[in-house]
């Protein structure tokens, strides 16, 4: 059963692989998630979107994200760095961020938690598993969870 306060938000996914993006938006879709899905490609692109940077500059183009997933192993600025620079900021702190990677490493798992993320969940390895992992995902945190009415970047 849909909640009333069910609505759409912005999915922001950094990842590296064009593949896990493009299978992670088809899930989404296939799983009937309302959302707005954005991307980037490395934890330095991400900290842009997030800081409204460059390209990234349009707020209503690139809405700030009500999730993130992320995964730990990009180039340029990983993962683990990028996490700590979001929680490390007063506003930015606010957004629940998602590790999905294929890490299984207990460190990774310890780490991401110490840094503040509010999951960290292994990919899966089929299409399926990716898309059951989407509705889960989109039931838990647009069905379920209370986001403050305004998550603007003011402090």
């Amino acid at each position: 059963m849909k909640s009333k306060n069910a609505q759409a938000m912005t999915i922001l996914m950094a990842d590296d692989d064009d593949d896990d993006r493009l299978m992670t938006q088809d899930a989404l879709a296939e799983s009937r998630v309302l959302n707005d899905f954005k991307y980037v490609s490395d934890g330095v692109e991400l900290l842009s979107y997030l800081r409204r940077e460059g390209k990234y500059a349009d707020d209503i183009k690139y809405p700030l994200p009500s999730l993130i997933l992320l995964d730990l192993n990009m180039p340029r600025k990983d993962g683990r760095e990028a996490l700590m620079e979001i929680k490390s900021d007063k506003v930015l702190r606010r957004i629940p961020v998602v590790i999905l990677t294929t890490s299984k490493e207990q460190e990774d798992k310890i780490r991401g938690y110490d840094l503040g993320a509010a999951s960290f969940i292994s990919k899966p390895v089929s299409f399926d598993g990716l898309v059951e992992l989407m509705k889960a995902l989109g039931r838990y945190w647009v069905e379920f969870v209370e986001f403050p009415v305004n998550n603007s970047l003011e402090g």
